[in-house]
């Protein structure tokens, strides 16, 4: 009897799966497809893509003291804590919400013939490559973006990635300058909705630059190493960005039901960084000190005219908006809720070459590089206009203003004037907030030739603070990583002869140099 039951429960059960099968044949949800077509990937990637530096951002400008903290030893990033979840974002970000969709995206636009979104994912893919890797060390590639089927990769060394990411922007261009009639899809649509290319709105020539910028600034990093060459990155930089039309960058919008956080991560909406407060040492080089009597026309646009600008572990009790209850910080014109982040600028390039040509000894080049980027940054800064909250009126900067800062003593009149710290100075004042700028500091080992506003944290009755007096030369590895590929994580400790697991081995790996910014 039992035997004829189970049978019975078979014979049935197989026709009620045959049955759930043509249930579910005929009932496909059209609004909630399992394949893509690659215009709509490709805004996201470009999106979370840049948002990934955007997300670093939380913490790097502590580390390069453009703010600090306004309670007096915190415990935070601009006293040199760190810990694993701060780098989530960075990695998450790099993988999940960007990286993660690329092979997807390319699979589909090859199978097309859709050759410039090709050339965009490779661009992109180089572009979240490059900043994870200067920010984290080791990361996956070769083994990345398998989902299911590998939560474990394994970790490639920077150098590789270095090649990988230079490899990626020479593919990218390459796919870039082929001729339209070669492209099947539209790299930029408005019809029925907006969709494609949403950085460049569909200008491959742009994408063809931001290649080259990348690769400039990757090359930029190696003045360490032996292999450096100032003429290559020359060629670079002439083959990148020719003007801020080039940006590339993000604008921010209202937040409109579905959509949410579409405001700055540096606005008062999002309220990051309500804890925060300029730094002395940035305010120093804008309010007038640094060079007497030379107060930059950008006091009153990065930073409000009331910051006076605090030293790491210090704390204040002040510096507020005047007429409002939010920190000086939301004064500042990278802080609008509905402004726009910059992943690499022309600005930024103009110092790559100024730095290149003056260790090329092509001071000529150098010094009208330097001078070039200054302005770049102050024009793109300082077209005025108030914003809200907090109610915020920004000053307009002229071209008198602009050719007075170039005559005075805060910029070099002659080649013979002209030195590494002009050149770097500048360049730390236009990248405010940018993530890159730490890489910067890394490789200069935070010279205070240099950078000579820049401090040591201050600790109150803890010495020299969790690194023993050293610098942050890279961040800790994402938490996730922790819970899901430990394994990976232990080797990257190993490489560096520590043993993961104590705090003590985390404050040493944070202090360890990564390949970049070693000989």
């Amino acid at each position: 009897m039992n035997r004829y039951i189970l049978g019975l429960g078979l014979l049935l059960g197989t026709a009620a799966l045959t049955s759930c099968e043509k249930f579910l044949d005929v009932n496909n949800n059209p609004n909630n497809p399992v394949v893509s077509t690659p215009n709509f990937l490709l805004p996201g990637i470009i999106s979370n893509g840049i948002q990934t530096q955007m997300f670093t951002a939380l913490r790097t400008p502590y580390i390069t003291q453009y703010v600090v903290s306004r309670t007096a030893n915190s415990g935070g990033n601009d006293q040199y804590f760190f810990t694993n979840a701060q780098s989530t974002n960075t990695f998450n970000y790099s993988y999940f919400q960007s990286g993660g969709n690329i092979p997807v995206m390319q699979k589909a636009a090859e199978a097309e013939g859709s050759v410039y979104y090709v050339g965009a994912g490779k661009i992109m893919q180089a572009l979240i490559l490059a900043h994870a890797t200067d920010m984290l060390g080791d990361i996956p590639f070769t083994e990345a973006y398998q989902g299911g089927a590998n939560f474990t990769p394994k970790y490639d060394s920077q150098e590789q990635i270095y090649a990988t990411i230079n490899r990626l922007c020479d593919e990218g261009a390459a796919e870039m300058a082929k001729p339209a009639s070669a492209n099947f899809r539209p790299l930029y649509s408005t019809s029925p909705s907006e969709s494609g290319d949403i950085l460049y709105k569909g200008d491959p020539s742009k994408w063809l630059r931001l290649a080259y910028a990348l690769k400039a600034r990757q090359a930029q990093h190696l003045t360490k190493k032996a292999s450096y060459s100032a003429t290559a990155v020359l060629a670079l930089c002439d083959q990148a960005f020719t003007s801020a039309a080039d940006d590339a960058q993000i604008n921010f919008q209202v937040a409109v039901a579905p959509l949410t956080n579409t405001t700055s991560i540096f606005g008062v909406t999002r309220a990051n960084f309500g804890t925060a407060t300029f730094s002395s040492n940035v305010v120093k080089l804008l309010n007038g000190t640094t060079y007497p009597g030379v107060v930059d026309p950008r006091f009153g646009v990065l930073v409000p005219t009331t910051s006076t600008g605090v030293d790491p572990g210090r704390g204040t009790t002040t510096n507020l908006t005047p007429g409002s209850t939010v920190t000086d910080f939301y004064g500042g014109w990278y802080a609008r809720d509905l402004g726009y982040y910059e992943a690499i600028t022309y600005h930024e390039l103009k110092f790559i070459e100024a730095e290149a040509a003056f260790r090329a000894n092509n001071l000529p080049r150098a010094l009208a590089a330097l001078r070039a980027g200054i302005t770049a940054h102050m024009r793109k800064v300082g077209t005025g206009g108030s914003f809200s909250p907090p109610a915020v009126t920004f000053p307009f900067i002229s071209d008198a203003q602009i050719n007075a800062y170039l005559a005075s003593a805060a910029v070099p009149q002659t080649e013979a004037q002209l030195t590494l710290r002009s050149i770097m100075e500048q360049k730390y004042i236009a990248m405010f907030l940018n993530p890159d700028s730490w890489s910067d500091l890394r490789r200069l080992d935070y010279d205070r030739n240099i950078y000579v506003n820049f401090l040591y944290p201050f600790y109150s009755g803890t010495g020299t603070g969790p690194l023993q007096g050293g610098y942050p030369r890279r961040l800790l590895p994402g938490a996730t990583e922790l819970q899901v590929n430990p394994n990976a994580v232990a080797g990257l400790y190993s490489a560096e002869g520590l043993t993961f697991g104590t705090p003590a081995a985390d404050n040493s790996y944070v202090t360890k140099n990564l390949w970049f910014d070693r000989p």
